[in-house]
């Protein structure tokens, strides 16, 4: 176990061994990896002393995060626990599951059989082999950020006699709702936050429109050679939601022209925004994530129909703004990036795919006993507070946060002050 330090911490490096499919145990494996982080000063024979806190990254299919000292919400968590940031297969330094790695498998079908292994399901089926090997069976703490709170939840489902509390930021699923239902909420939200975008850089109105029309009447193609359509330039707007994610989008179409052409700084810029390099999973289970039950079919591309707002061609045609789109995975991703492009056909198979199993047990949720406590964003654009907030009163114990001071990255933008206040929360001093 490979240790260092980082100003005012210790990291250790833990792999574990774990099958793919924890129904067949002795089939094939895949390796975890997660890091442990230590306060400096409980370095050593005091840090045995402390509780674990598992930390549950967002995405789906992102790795955990790679600390530099004690930043943000690891600064809170350290004063009272290790922290286990975990890379959740298929992320990170665990079993990486890409276009290279999926080929070997051959077939789509085969590739998609594999990757119907990624959910959350599979990851706090994970955990609780960690928690085994690791805390020696003894229940630890939980914090699930986003996509990380839907894994909390379904934790309690599965497994909760190994939780000792629970902390969720900005990640209360419903717990019947499929992502037809998300996606039906959530256009609505990525609507508003639009108009607000607008509101606060009307300027973008013009900009927009400019860059979209370029883009309609040229071929235009990113540095990997992917193509910059007028959709592609809409899903810029994938930050929205996020607190610094308006100000951001604006300084990214203020520069977006080297004269009459699309230029080389805003190419590079709008690549890294719109490829999936660096979580290819996110892209392939972003609608696998909500399945309970039947097929997801594209659930995005189809609800986006319902939604002419969204037409960017038609606004063009007129002189409504170009709305951009937010936190959805459509077909033609799988045909633009070229890291998603070889897994176009497992995607297909994944969307056809049914039934998927349950995530969530009300029942279970019903009867809690596990101390847990929940931040609810405001209209938080990607987790909708309707569902978060249903769920909340589903779960037995849990004490929701409604909050309309932070966005749905508050647990990083406020510098702890989130964790702070689920730490209160559940220890009832606050």
């Amino acid at each position: 176990m490979p240790s260092f330090r980082q100003p005012g911490t210790v990291l250790t490096d833990h792999v574990f061994e774990a099958p793919l499919d924890h129904a067949a145990p002795d089939g094939a494996q895949i390796t975890l990896f997660a890091r442990e982080v230590v306060a400096a000063d409980n370095a050593g024979g005091r840090a045995s002393d402390l509780p674990w806190l598992v930390y549950l990254q967002g995405g789906p299919g992102r790795a955990g995060p790679r600390p530099t000292g004690r930043e943000s919400w690891l600064d809170r968590a350290l004063r009272d626990y290790r922290v286990l940031l975990l890379d959740q297969r298929g992320t990170g330094r665990s079993t990486a599951a890409n276009r290279r790695t999926l080929a070997a498998l051959g077939s789509p079908a085969a590739q998609a059989a594999y990757l119907a292994h990624f959910r959350a399901d599979s990851i706090v089926a994970d955990a609780e082999l960690i928690r085994a090997r690791l805390a020696g069976g003894r229940p630890w703490s939980v914090l699930g950020q986003s996509f990380g709170g839907f894994c909390a939840v379904s934790y309690l489902s599965m497994a909760p006699e190994g939780l000792a509390e629970v902390f969720i930021a900005g990640g209360l699923p419903g717990l019947q709702a499929g992502p037809d239902d998300v996606y039906r909420v959530t256009y609505p939200l990525v609507t508003a936050r639009n108009q607000a975008h607008y509101d606060r850089y009307p300027g973008d109105v013009a900009r927009a429109r400019r860059i979209a029309g370029h883009l309609a009447r040229h071929e235009v193609t990113l540095p990997s050679g992917a193509a910059l359509t007028v959709e592609a330039f809409q899903a810029l707007g994938v930050g929205l939601g996020m607190s610094t994610g308006s100000h951001q989008l604006h300084y990214l179409l203020e520069d977006a022209f080297d004269g009459e052409e699309i230029g080389d700084d805003f190419l590079y810029r709008a690549q890294s925004l719109l490829t999936f390099a660096s979580g290819p999973l996110y892209a392939a289970l972003h609608e696998a994530c909500y399945a309970q039950g039947p097929a997801t079919r594209w659930s995005a591309d189809r609800i986006r129909a319902d939604y002419p707002v969204f037409d960017a061609r038609t606004a063009l045609a007129s002189e409504a703004p170009i709305l951009f789109t937010g936190e959805m995975v459509y077909p033609w991703m799988f045909r633009a990036d070229p890291v998603l492009r070889p897994l176009a056909e497992a995607a297909d198979l994944l969307a056809a795919r049914e039934p998927w199993p349950g995530l969530y047990d009300p029942d279970r949720l019903a009867a809690n006993e596990v101390p847990a406590a929940a931040a609810v964003y405001y209209e938080d654009m990607y987790v909708p507070q309707q569902f978060s907030v249903e769920t909340a009163a589903r779960i037995r114990g849990l004490r929701p946060w409604v909050t309309s001071e932070y966005d749905h990255d508050g647990l990083r933008s406020s510098g702890g002050a989130v964790l702070d206040r689920l730490i209160g929360m559940v220890r009832g001093t606050v």
